[in-house]
C-alpha cells in the first residue's frame, strides 16, 4: 500500500534576497528627510529648561535680630559669580546699602568721610524669584548703594551685608509672616492676602508707606516701618501725650526694642508706652514708643513726602502677619497668635557693639527718677563689656540683657533688688545672662 501525503494547503514561503550595501544605503537616505523632520517636532514639543517661567512667588524662612526680618538672598555680580548672604527687609528705607565685602565685588568704592559709595548688584535672587537692582529696577531705580566707610557693618549689631529696600519690594507683593517666621514675595497679583485691609498712602517715589491712623480722638499718618525694632512718635506729639496722659508708663532710656544702634544718646531717650493707637483697621494696646529726635524727624517726614507724626515698626506688629499689596496702596493685618511682649519690662542696660566684637554698657536707665539698676562700684559701670563668639553677637547680649527682670513690677519695674552689694549683683547679674561675670571699679566685662 502506497501512502501519499496530502496536498499542501498552505503558501509556498518565499524567500526574500538578502538586502545588499547598496540597497540599504538607498533606503536609508529615502527616510533621512523623514527622521529629521519628526526629530524637529519632536524638539520643538519637548519642553526646554531654559524657556521654564521663573516663579512668580517665594516663601523663605526668616530670622528676626532684634525685630528685624532677615532671610537669605543669592547676590549676583558683574563678573558672573554669585553669594548667598544675610538681607535685612527694610521697607521704611529707600536707601541701598552694602557691606565693604560686598561693594568691592560690584565695583569701585569712593569714599567722603564716614559714608561710602559702591555699586549695586546685578540682581539679588529670593527663593528663585530673581530681582533685579540698580538700573534693572522698575521705576526710579537704584543707581548706587551707600557703604559703610572701613569694616563697620551696615547696620551695628546686625548680622547682614545687604539691605533691601522700600525701592525694591514697591516692585512686589509682600506678605512678612511674624508668627510662623516666613517672609514671602510674589509678583504684583500673585499673591493670595487674608486678614482685614486698609488704604494706604504709598510714595510713588521711594515706596513708603503711610497708615492713617488715630490716638485718642485726633488723626495722624503713622509709617509702616518693619526694619525698625520699635515705634517713634514726633518730639511734639509724644510731649503732648505724656503731659496729657501721666498716667501711662514712661521712662528714659533706651532698653529693649529702643536700644537699637547704641547710639551716643539712646540713654536720654524717652520712652512711653502709649494706651491705645487705631493703625488703620487694628486697634493696638500698650504701645511702645520712643520720643523721635527733633533733627531726625525732618529728615524723616521730608522723606516720606506728606505729613507724618511717627512710624510704627516690628514690635508693634510681632503677632501679625502683614501683607502689603504696593501695587493696589493696600496693607493687610492677619493675626496669628496672641502674646504679651515684654518691652520695656527688662533689665535696664543699655548696650552699643564695637566693630571689633566689643560691647560697651552706655548707661542704665532711669525708671521714676532712679537708676533701674545700680551703678558705679556697687553696680555696673559704663565700661566695655567684651562677648567672644560668632555673628550675631550683639543680638544674642542684648536679648539676654532684655529678659524679664524676676522681681519686675507692673511697669517698667527693671530694677535689681535694692540692698544688693557689688559681690550679689555679680552673682544676680551672671545668672541672668548666664556668664561669668565680673564688675569691678574701672571695669564691666562679660566674657562666655
Amino acid at each position: 500500500m502506497i501512502i501519499q501525503d496530502p496536498p499542501s494547503t498552505s503558501v509556498p514561503l518565499v524567500v526574500q534576497p538578502l538586502l545588499t550595501g547598496y540597497n540599504l544605503s538607498m533606503r536609508f537616505a529615502a527616510s533621512l528627510p523623514v527622521l529629521i523632520l519628526y526629530a524637529a517636532a519632536l524638539a520643538q514639543n519637548a519642553p526646554k529648561l531654559g524657556s521654564q517661567p521663573e516663579p512668580k512667588i517665594a516663601t523663605v524662612p526668616i530670622t528676626l535680630s532684634h525685630n528685624r526680618v532677615i532671610i537669605d538672598v543669592v547676590v549676583s555680580f558683574p563678573d558672573g559669580t554669585t553669594q548667598r548672604v544675610h538681607a535685612w527687609i527694610d521697607n521704611g528705607n529707600p536707601e541701598l546699602y552694602l557691606s565693604r565685602r560686598l561693594a568691592a565685588l560690584t565695583g569701585s568704592v569712593s569714599c567722603d568721610g564716614q559714608l561710602c559709595v559702591g555699586t549695586a548688584p546685578v540682581s539679588i535672587n529670593i527663593g528663585g524669584v530673581a530681582i533685579a537692582l540698580g538700573a534693572g529696577t522698575p521705576g526710579a531705580g537704584i543707581k548706587e548703594a551707600k557703604v559703610p566707610a572701613g569694616g563697620a557693618p551696615i547696620a551695628p549689631g546686625l548680622d547682614v551685608e545687604i539691605n533691601i529696600p522700600s525701592t525694591v519690594l514697591r516692585s512686589y507683593d509682600v506678605l512678612v509672616d511674624f508668627p510662623d517666621h516666613k517672609f514671602t514675595i510674589a509678583q504684583p497679583g500673585s499673591l493670595k492676602f487674608n486678614g482685614v485691609k486698609t488704604k494706604v498712602i504709598v510714595n510713588g517715589g521711594n515706596g513708603l508707606v503711610q497708615i492713617p491712623s488715630k490716638i485718642g480722638d485726633k488723626k495722624y499718618n503713622l509709617a509702616l516701618d518693619l526694619g525698625s525694632s520699635i515705634g517713634f512718635l514726633s518730639d511734639d506729639l509724644f510731649d503732648r501725650l505724656a503731659t496729657t496722659h501721666a498716667e501711662w508708663p514712661h521712662m528714659t532710656g533706651a532698653v529693649g526694642p529702643a536700644n537699637m544702634w547704641g547710639m551716643a544718646d539712646e540713654p536720654k531717650w524717652k520712652l512711653m508706652r502709649v494706651d491705645r493707637v487705631e493703625y488703620g483697621p487694628l486697634f493696638l494696646t500698650d504701645v511702645p514708643v520712643a520720643d523721635f529726635p527733633a533733627d531726625r524727624f525732618v529728615f524723616f517726614e521730608k522723606r516720606a513726602g506728606v505729613p507724618t507724626s511717627g512710624l510704627l515698626g516690628a514690635d508693634a506688629l510681632l503677632n501679625y502677619r502683614v501683607g502689603i499689596d504696593y501695587a493696589n496702596s493696600t496693607v493687610y493685618f492677619d493675626i496669628g497668635r496672641l502674646f504679651n511682649f515684654p518691652d520695656f519690662d527688662v533689665i535696664g542696660l543699655i548696650l552699643r557693639p564695637e566693630d571689633d566684637g566689643r560691647f560697651t554698657i552706655l548707661g542704665v536707665a532711669d525708671y521714676d527718677g532712679k537708676p533701674s539698676v545700680p551703678r558705679g562700684s556697687e553696680g555696673v559701670l559704663r565700661r566695655q563689656a567684651r562677648r567672644a563668639g560668632g555673628g550675631g553677637r550683639f543680638a544674642r547680649l542684648r536679648r539676654a540683657a532684655n529678659q524679664r527682670h524676676p522681681a519686675r513690677g507692673r511697669h517698667f519695674d527693671a530694677r535689681s533688688r535694692e540692698g544688693m552689694s557689688a559681690a550679689q549683683w555679680r552673682l544676680h547679674f551672671g545668672s541672668i545672662f548666664g556668664w561669668h561675670c565680673g564688675v569691678s571699679e574701672g571695669d564691666a566685662t562679660i566674657w562666655g
